[in-house]
């Protein structure tokens, strides 16, 4: 399902063009370089903080109508010109884009072993995942 918020836009106008991105729905705060650039960087943190709430089991915010944005009241309404804009993001879009692929490998077990896991329900993927990151001292962040 795509989304659409609203996001406030300042532009500094310093040597690297430097756009100031304020995501009022969401809390979020972040920078580009040119606007193309501020766009890209918006859709990203939108689509990150969108999955993460995800994964946290919280609910992501609804975007806020923006006439209901008050221009005057943004982080960055001092540091040069501000305007507010709207960014779409498709949060299941994103996390396939984003998220990790998995593969295929072969794994050969004793018969027995097998037998026993399959009794047991259990899975066999998930065990040599969780065993692969801790023999290598490695996590998914």
């Amino acid at each position: 399902m795509r989304s659409v918020y609203p996001v406030i836009f300042t532009q500094t106008y310093d040597e690297k063009e430097t756009v100031l991105i304020e995501v009022p729905d969401l809390n979020i705060m972040t920078e580009g370089y040119g606007m193309a650039d501020a766009i890209k960087m918006a859709r990203d943190a939108i689509g990150l903080m969108g999955i993460t709430l995800e994964d946290e089991k919280k609910p992501i915010p609804n975007p806020t109508n923006v006439s209901n944005i008050d221009i005057t009241k943004a982080t960055f309404k001092d540091d040069g010109e501000s305007c507010i804009s709207l960014v779409d993001i498709d949060f299941k879009e994103y996390r396939r884009a984003v998220d990790n692929k998995s593969v295929r490998r072969n794994v050969t077990l004793p018969s027995w072993l097998n037998k026993e896991a399959e009794q047991a329900q259990i899975n066999v993927s998930k065990v040599l995942k969780e065993a692969l990151m801790e023999v290598l001292g490695v996590s998914r962040t």
